[in-house]
């Protein structure tokens, strides 16, 4: 059910920079709305209001709106005018395809002084015999029906003619209200039927299985093949659950049914409840997903890249490492990324997605180190190779000295005694 809220008001007054108590135009058409509330309230500067295309069965919350120029409350559930005398401002009033049935109710509008135009077509009043004449008859201030410009001499035949048109338009009304009342009964009647039948549904062994709590410990050498089975049973059941659903949709659109408003609600429910099952059927589709094989049952790392990112691996020689240039969304928050070295593969787990990459040399997990660039947020994970010489990022030949350095230690050398041992000449 739909409901006119404050934030589905602030949501469509983006042109009023969402403010809503200043707010003359607005616009609240599809939004499966079956009751007219709070606008009276929160917007009173109102001078054009959109519900056309809603459930809305009775006007109300409208009264104190007294600068509302144009009301569209076109197809809705609309049974009876009322509730409109407030509307002090009212130019233009839309109906059409409502259910009105109660013509004379167009009386309440005699008080809107400076209403001009009135659409009621595709009501069930507008097939009364008399219907026009009777009209415009009751609203003298009217200049237009149904989009057709009233003409003084149509209006002087209808007030004529007012006596019998009335006459001939309480009898059609009366009519139309006992035929109201059967349907109302009738859709009454098949509400409850469909609610029993649900009940029984919801009884267990409905369906015909039994159903345990015995669970027994299994061995983990058959979890795969179980949930795989499982995943198997439930995708069974999901397209037969599918298949029922796609049969009852069927025979709910080809029964045939009056156009009423309670056919109108009950064709909304049925939406609503196909949006949830559909909502359900898709979360258990998920939940059934097996598991992303990493390893096989062989011992072979595999290559994976779910994520989807850019990398590059290189061999640095230099520095006896492999480095992984891993291109991670750059506003990605570092606690979603796990890293894992092993040493013949690396595994980086992003948002839970695993990219995999098997390593061409061993290296030392241990040793190994990751970086995250503040800028780019790049991921580079550098992996020492095994059995190389490790200098810590510097060569492992010697450093070369310059000419300054030489003379300095030919210098000391000449200076030093020869009775002074050797291994101190290192200091």
């Amino acid at each position: 059910m739909g409901r006119i809220t404050e934030d589905l008001i602030r949501r469509n007054a983006e042109h009023n920079e969402c403010v809503i108590f200043s707010l003359e135009e607005l616009s609240l058409h599809q939004q499966e709305i079956e009751k007219l509330e709070h606008i009276d309230k929160w917007c009173r500067e109102l001078k054009i209001l959109y519900l056309q295309n809603n459930l809305i069965g009775k006007i109300e919350n409208v009264s104190k709106l007294k600068k509302l120029e144009y009301l569209n409350l076109a197809l809705n559930n609309i049974e009876k005018i009322e509730n409109l005398e407030g509307c002090e401002g009212l130019t233009k009033l839309d109906l059409t395809v409502n259910f009105i049935g109660e013509l004379s109710s167009i009386k309440t509008l005699q008080h809107n002084i400076h209403l001009k135009e009135i659409f009621l077509m595709g009501n069930p009043c507008a097939d009364f015999e008399g219907y026009r004449p009777f009209v415009v008859a009751t609203l003298p201030q009217l200049k237009w029906l149904d989009g057709k410009e009233i003409e003084r001499s149509e209006r002087i035949q209808a007030l004529q003619n007012f006596p019998v048109i009335e006459r001939q338009i309480r009898e059609q009304e009366k009519a139309y209200c006992l035929r109201r009342a059967e349907d109302k009964k009738e859709a009454q009647r098949k509400l409850q039927e469909e609610q029993e039948n649900k009940e029984k549904k919801s009884r267990p062994g409905f369906d015909g299985h039994w159903y345990t709590d015995i669970a027994a410990a299994r061995p983990s050498s058959v979890e795969n093949k179980d949930h795989l089975q499982a995943s198997e049973i439930q995708e069974g059941e999901y397209t037969k659950k599918k298949l029922d659903d796609c049969e009852d949709d069927l025979e709910f659109w080809n029964k045939p049914s009056l156009f009423t408003p309670e056919s109108r609600l009950e064709t909304l429910r049925h939406i609503e409840k196909q949006r949830e099952d559909q909502e359900k059927l898709r979360g258990k589709k998920k939940k059934v997903k097996p598991p992303r094989t990493l390893i096989t049952e062989d011992g072979k790392t595999l290559n994976i890249n779910e994520p989807k990112l850019d990398f590059s691996l290189r061999d640095d020689e230099k520095r006896n490492q492999i480095i992984l240039d891993l291109a991670v969304y750059r506003y990605m928050d570092t606690s979603l990324i796990d890293v894992d070295v092993q040493p013949t593969y690396v595994r980086v787990m992003v948002k839970g997605k695993p990219f995999q990459l098997v390593l061409p040399a061993e290296v030392k997990p241990d040793s190994s180190s990751v970086k995250r660039s503040q800028t780019t947020g790049h991921l580079l994970i550098c992996m020492p190779k095994v059995g190389e010489v490790i200098t810590g990022g510097q060569r492992a030949s010697k450093p070369v000295k310059s000419t300054s350095d030489r003379s300095m230690e030919q210098t000391n050398k000449r200076t030093l005694p020869d009775s002074i041992p050797k291994w101190l000449h290192r200091f």
